[in-house]
Order: C-alpha cells, then sequence, then structure tokens
C-alpha cells in the first residue's frame, strides 16, 4: 500500500517537547508549524513556520488548525472550547479535545479513574464549607489545584485543617498523603486504529525543593508482579480516555505494595525522554505514528538508562551558560540534550541527560557524576 507521507502536523506549543517532536516529525519528512507566545521558542529552529500567539487566543488556534492536517499539543493549558469547534467543523486534533478537559480538571480526571475502578489515592472536594467535608479524613494530606497545576505548582501538603483557611488555591480538592515506596511511570500509546503500545515501567526520583522530577531510571528495580500490575493499569487509563497518542502515566508504589494512578499526561512526558536513546522507537515518534494512523513502532528497551532533568542553577537568570559540559561529554554512554531556551533560572527545566549502560549501577553512579559536574548558570 503506497503512502503519501506529506503530512502537515500542527502542534500547540513550542518548547522542548514540541521541539523532541519536531525533530522526530523531519524524519518522515512532515511539515510542521507551531503555535507559540515567544519567538525563538525551543521548538521554533527546527520548524517550518512559528505562529506567535497564546494558547487561548481562538483566532490564532484556528489558524494553526487549518493550516494543518493533524494538529497535536506539547502542553495541557489550551482552551478547548475553540478546539471542540474545530473538530465539530471537521479538523482532525489529537488527542482529542474531550481527553484535554478531563487531564486539565484533576478533580475530572479522578472521577474518571474512579469510575473506572482505576485505583488512585483517596481524595475529596473542597468547598466553601470544608470544615465539615474534612473532619473524618485525616491529616496530614496533599492539597490539589485542580486546574494549572504544572511542575509541582498547585500541589502543597496540608498538616492540619487550619492551614486550609489561609489557602489562596482556589478551587481545589484534599488527596490522602498515601506512605510511597517509589513513583512509576509507563509511557502508553494508542493509534487512531486502536493499537496499543506500552514502554517499559520506569521509575522517577524528585527534587523535593522543586517538586520537580530529578531522573528517570529505566527498567524500575520493582519485581515482575508489580510492573504488570502497573503496565495493565496504564493501558486501562488510556482505553478507558479513548486516547490517541502518547500518553504519560504516573503512579504510586505503595509501602504495602498497592499500585495508585496519580496522573496522565496527554502528551510526551519528561519520564519518556530516554526513550529517545534506550528504546527502538522513541515516544516522540511513537506519538506520531499513533496520530497519523501508521503501525506502532517496538517500545524495547534496548539498554537501561537513567535520564537527569539538567535543572537552571539557584541564584542564576539571564542568559545560559553551561558549566561541566566538556566533563560529561568525555562519559560514554552520556547523551546531552539542550533545549534552546533563552533565558535560564532557577529550577527551570534548561534541559536532560541520558547515559546508557548495559549496567544499571553503572548508568547510575555515573549519572551521580553527571549531576554534581554540569551546572546551567547565567553569562556576566
Amino acid at each position: 500500500m503506497a503512502h503519501s507521507m506529506d503530512f502537515k502536523i500542527g502542534i500547540i506549543g513550542g518548547g522542548q517537547l514540541g521541539k523532541m517532536m519536531a525533530q522526530e516529525a523531519k524524519k518522515f519528512n512532515f511539515t510542521v508549524n507551531i503555535l507559540d507566545p515567544t519567538p525563538g521558542c525551543p521548538a521554533s529552529s527546527v520548524v517550518d513556520h512559528q505562529i506567535v500567539g497564546g494558547f487561548y487566543d481562538d483566532d490564532k488556534i484556528r489558524e494553526l488548525v487549518k493550516c494543518s492536517d493533524i494538529t497535536t499539543f506539547e502542553i495541557e493549558h489550551i482552551n478547548t472550547q475553540v478546539l471542540n469547534e474545530l473538530v465539530a467543523e471537521g479538523h482532525t486534533i489529537l488527542p482529542s479535545p474531550k481527553v484535554l478537559e478531563i487531564i486539565q480538571d484533576k478533580s475530572k480526571q479522578k472521577r474518571m479513574l474512579n469510575k473506572n475502578g482505576i485505583p488512585t489515592a483517596r481524595w475529596v472536594m473542597l468547598n466553601d464549607d470544608f470544615v465539615e467535608t474534612i473532619k473524618d479524613f485525616g491529616f496530614p494530606a496533599m492539597q490539589k489545584a485542580c486546574k494549572g497545576g504544572y511542575d509541582g505548582r498547585g500541589v502543597c501538603v496540608v498538616e492540619k485543617p487550619e492551614d486550609l483557611e489561609n489557602s489562596s488555591m482556589g478551587e481545589s480538592f484534599l488527596e490522602e498523603l498515601v506512605p510511597i515506596e517509589k513513583e512509576l511511570a509507563v509511557m502508553v500509546s494508542r493509534s487512531t486504529k486502536k493499537e496499543i503500545k506500552c514502554y517499559p515501567v520506569v521509575e522517577m526520583t524528585f527534587d523535593q525543593k522543586a517538586n520537580i522530577c530529578d531522573n528517570t531510571v529505566a527498567p524500575a528495580r520493582v519485581e515482575e508482579s508489580i510492573k504488570n500490575m502497573a503496565l495493565e493499569l496504564a493501558v486501562r487509563c488510556v482505553e478507558a480516555l479513548g486516547g490517541v497518542g502518547i500518553f504519560g502515566v504516573e503512579m504510586f508504589l505503595t509501602s504495602d505494595k498497592e499500585v495508585l494512578v496519580n496522573e496522565i499526561a496527554p502528551r510526551p512526558h519528561n519520564s519518556g525522554h530516554y526513550t529517545i536513546e534506550a528504546c527502538i522507537t522513541s515516544q516522540f515518534e511513537q506519538h506520531l505514528r499513533a496520530i497519523t494512523g501508521l503501525p506502532l513502532g517496538s517500545t524495547e528497551l534496548i539498554i537501561p538508562a537513567v535520564m537527569v532533568n539538567l535543572l537552571g542553577a539557584e541564584g542564576y537568570q539571564g542568559k545560559p551558560c553551561f558549566e561541566g559540559v566538556e566533563d560529561i561529554l568525555r562519559i560514554p554512554g552520556v547523551n546531552l540534550h539542550i533545549y534552546g531556551k533563552k533565558e535560564t533560572r532557577p529550577y527551570r527545566k534548561m534541559g536532560h541527560i541520558t547515559i546508557v549502560d548495559k549496567n544499571l549501577d553503572s548508568a547510575l553512579e555515573k549519572a551521580e557524576t553527571v549531576r554534581k559536574t554540569i551546572k546551567v548558570i547565567s553569562e556576566g
């Protein structure tokens, strides 16, 4: 069967995820258009055309969708009303705006998981008369904003009921603070033809100060039965959503060996960056295969990997400057990705490094060296 491969892909968002998606799109010789409010955003260097505009600018969103065969996104905070209108007019937007609406509101996401019998931490909505609501809930707990949370924002630990009275979070819910042994993640792809493939289960560690994923270890160091449980839950999440594309499903492994779904990202995800070097098909290529209806690629892990996020150093803001690059590139198996953001600030994701090694312990040791050696500071 002959295939015309002249797809025009529209991406809402031109950050690092859009950039890496565009790089993979170019392997297939797809045309790539992006919408992003920042001229010279990371993806702008590798795409055919950037529309400069915000993610709630109806006219700019329409412009992007109308010049693309298929539109996708690398960020969740988008005006879904205009996306729904465009779908009704016959345009293809994947994952569907309906999926995005569920993901955008964490309480809707929780309800969807509960409705489908997918285990998740106990939770309760907070409303004006929350004093009664939370009497029996138990503390400490997590307070989570329904909308707008990202990279650690919109989440805080609540020690006692009084803490909620001073909260300025807006619409939110309370979630049980589950005793966690590990945080796990699975990337799952589902195509327009309903083909589904999972990547290996990975474990994530977090920078407690910034509450941002610090590194990803592939494969996760957990027993086979837990991996199987995590894979099964990840597939159930994506099927329940009816999602098309790639999805990052984040989970908790509790201290009593339960696997609970924390949240779902309807796009390529930080915990899937290792796939570029360590798997046969990267998460970005897989996303493109899924939305264009091409057969999904192999998700096999070729070699163990550790991915380290490269965050802006504390105390520096301005034009980025990278210390220690030559030192880390001398280490066998080190792969450096610099995103091309014009300004660094503390804890901003400026790049990532994937260390591959046939021996996972050796990869972890190298990751520790890398973390101590490379630093993102600012010029002058």
